[in-house]
């Protein structure tokens, strides 16, 4: 993500426009079924090669949320900060943010990662990835041209949260790397999926994060039940 923080003269946050397809949140009626939502030993999945990828700004919930998913469906799970090299690290915990050149790498990397776990037998892979551009999902989604099963299925988790939401969130954080500055900056840069990514790609679900572990957890069981279920 090209992000371009300058604490001399900080630019402007810009919020890329919400998309149309309404999002998960507490209270939505497409989330009633609550019953279908709750953890459980990994869920019956009949395809393989499903590649899942949590995205969204730093504090948004990321690890939290691709641990849920990697034990209710038994997907294999990939943190994607594992994967950064220590330049990129440095870079972070310097209040520096990264550049097209750093991530590219990483993505590729990233994606590679899951190609490799399909490869070795899981049935599904879980991915924490902040891909805050389409041009980084869209890295991403060329996965499905090198795995092997024709049928390969990839789809974005994308957490939304407020700007206060997320700067709590990293603030109660103790020893991370990530700290506020970061926060703001991939927030300016953020691009959230667009109607192109929702309607033709049909590859992206929004979870609404402001509620609490137990509500997110719902909501996003009943989007991602309904994607496997429908493409077992």
């Amino acid at each position: 993500m090209l992000q371009t923080f300058d604490p001399t003269h900080p630019k402007p946050l810009h919020y890329a426009s919400a998309p149309t397809p309404p999002v998960s949140s507490p209270g939505s009626p497409s989330n009633t079924a609550s019953n279908a939502t709750k953890a459980a030993p990994a869920m019956c999945v009949k395809s393989h090669h499903h590649i899942l990828i949590v995205t969204g700004p730093a504090g948004c919930g990321k690890s939290t949320v691709a641990k849920f998913l990697s034990a209710r469906y038994g997907f294999e799970y990939v943190e994607g900060d594992d994967f950064h090299p220590p330049t990129n690290i440095e870079k972070m915990a310097n209040n520096i943010p990264l550049d097209d050149a750093d991530r590219w790498d990483w993505l590729i990397l990233l994606r590679d990662q899951a190609l490799a776990a399909l490869t070795n037998g899981a049935k599904g892979v879980v991915v924490t990835c902040s891909a805050l551009k389409k041009k980084y999902r869209d890295v991403i989604r060329t996965a499905r041209l090198y795995d092997e099963d024709p049928n390969a299925n990839v789809h974005f988790v994308y957490l939304r949260a407020s700007k206060e939401t997320l700067l709590a969130r990293v603030g109660a954080r103790q020893g991370h790397y990530m700290k506020d500055a970061m926060v703001i900056s991939q927030l300016a840069a953020l691009e959230e999926p667009d109607d192109a990514e929702i309607k033709r790609l049909k590859d992206v679900e929004i979870i609404d994060v402001t509620g609490g572990q137990s509500e997110v957890e719902k909501l996003t069981a009943a989007a991602i039940d309904s994607i496997l279920m429908t493409e077992s």
